[in-house]
């Protein structure tokens, strides 16, 4: 995976040349992802990361996300959807929030992420995921306007609710409150811009 080719952009989103994910990471380059939240009129869906995931095992995140290969368009990312939750969705189903930029800085790691940013509107029981465990760990949902509160500073825990699959290949029902300290560390900007752009669609 660390030698997965990126596409590597300049500062005003001018493409400057392809490096692996390892360089991209390690020098700072800012590359592409894409992003899909699925929310409906009540909920907003989370997956829990792996325990195997090098960046940030075990945290909350978007519903599927990953990098764009340099050979990829952005119509190519739905199908991280399928591959990490089990759930086929076509590209003309999403709505799209356009690109927000975004950079987490930690120790000898630098990810500055070009987002293509993108709606999925789903009703789908939980029953219905079926997760890549190399990728996720588990499927949550939580209250929109509860997570608004959370990442607009209005509340310090939001419940959520949903199952994740042990060591045992089960899945174990979770249900219980979380604080931003749960979740991967976007910056608050970004979680804001998202939930207002969803707000907008709901």
């Amino acid at each position: 995976m660390e030698t997965e080719q990126l596409k590597i952009f300049d500062d005003h989103r001018k493409q400057i040349g392809v490096a692996t994910r390892e360089e991209v990471h390690r020098k700072g380059y800012w590359h592409e992802a894409f992003h899909c939240w699925f929310v409906n009129d009540k909920s907003i869906y989370l997956q829990l990361r792996s325990d195997k995931k090098k960046d940030y095992p075990n945290l909350f995140d978007i519903t599927a996300a990953g990098h764009l290969l340099s050979h990829e368009t952005v119509q190519d990312g739905v199908r991280e959807i399928e591959e990490e939750v089990g759930i086929k969705v076509l590209f003309n189903e999403l709505l799209p929030l356009g690109v927000i930029d975004y950079c987490i800085t930690k120790e000898n790691f630098i990810d500055k992420e070009l987002a293509n940013v993108f709606v999925y509107k789903c009703n789908l029981p939980l029953e219905h995921f079926t997760i890549h465990e190399e990728e996720v760990s588990g499927i949550v949902t939580a209250k929109f306007h509860d997570f608004s509160e959370l990442w607009f500073g209005e509340k310090e825990t939001i419940h959520i609710k949903g199952f994740k699959i042990d060591n045992s290949g089960n899945r174990v029902i979770l249900n219980e409150y979380v604080g931003k300290d749960h979740f991967v560390p976007h910056e608050i900007d970004f979680y804001q811009t998202v939930i207002r752009n969803i707000a907008e669609l709901l």
